[in-house]
């Protein structure tokens, strides 16, 4: 099928549209936040996972120390981790594809590369979400930066909220059964006490913590025999699944 014809790469590039525009809300957020024009552009270019970048900035926004901005960030970035183990295995990158794939590993460029059937079509949908969501991304970065001024207080634009919106649009779709549900609500409190008594970017540090541990007791149920409702907790693709057919 011709590349211009191609399913995975249409809804690639209708992502990258739409993830790329949300980029001058960070633009924005970033310069509010204190950081310099040049700054908010590099946080984008080298970290490039969005819910990362917020959480460095809410935290630096809020008093926080850079350990505790970066602390938040890697932990929301791990996520990014598990992706490439299974989009190495999925799509087999090769040479320096290898590092331009580690570099737009994300939401959304896995997303649409697990959506797909065909090996071809994964591949197709991963690089044109991954390398249009970072093209774009930056652009859009850099204009909301340099019109950081000019839109004034971002939280009467509603960008701050803009953030939380997307991270509870991609937590969403995971709350399908009774387990994960229970983790979101556990952490969610756990982090509401822990606000009033600890340091900007340490209650997300304390969230993590509880949500390691119940999904530890949850493997462990799981391991012993006992009746554990996994649904929502489970992997977004088998990156073996094409090995296993080819069998």
């Amino acid at each position: 099928m011709p590349l211009r014809r191609s399913p995975a790469f249409r809804v690639g590039l209708s992502i990258a549209v739409a993830t790329g525009l949300y980029g001058v809300s960070f633009g924005a957020l970033g310069v509010a936040a204190g950081l310099s024009v040049l700054q908010t552009v590099a946080l984008s270019l080298l970290m490039f996972t969005g819910g990362s970048q917020f959480a460095f900035i809410g935290v630096i926004a809020g008093g926080g120390s850079g350990a505790a901005a970066a602390a938040a960030a890697t932990l929301l970035g791990v996520r990014n981790a598990v992706y490439g183990m299974q989009l190495n295995a999925l799509l087999g990158p090769r040479g320096w594809r290898r590092f331009a794939a580690a570099q737009v590993t994300i939401d959304e460029s896995t997303a649409t590369a697990s959506g797909q059937s065909e090996r071809l079509e994964q591949r197709r949908g991963f690089w044109s979400a991954g390398v249009g969501v970072f093209v774009l991304w930056n652009i859009f970065t850099a204009v909301g930066a340099l019109a950081g001024d000019a839109l004034g207080d971002p939280k009467q634009w509603g960008l701050d909220g803009a953030a939380v919106a997307a991270f509870l649009g991609l937590l969403w779709p995971r709350l399908k059964g009774r387990e994960p549900a229970a983790i979101a609500v556990v952490c969610a409190l756990a982090t509401v006490l822990a606000v009033p008594f600890l340091p900007p970017g340490v209650p997300i540090l304390v969230a993590a913590i509880v949500a390691a541990v119940l999904g530890w007791i949850s493997h462990s149920r799981s391991a012993s025999g006992r009746a554990v409702d996994m649904e929502g907790l489970e992997p977004d693709l088998d990156p073996y699944r094409h090995r296993e057919e080819g069998q």
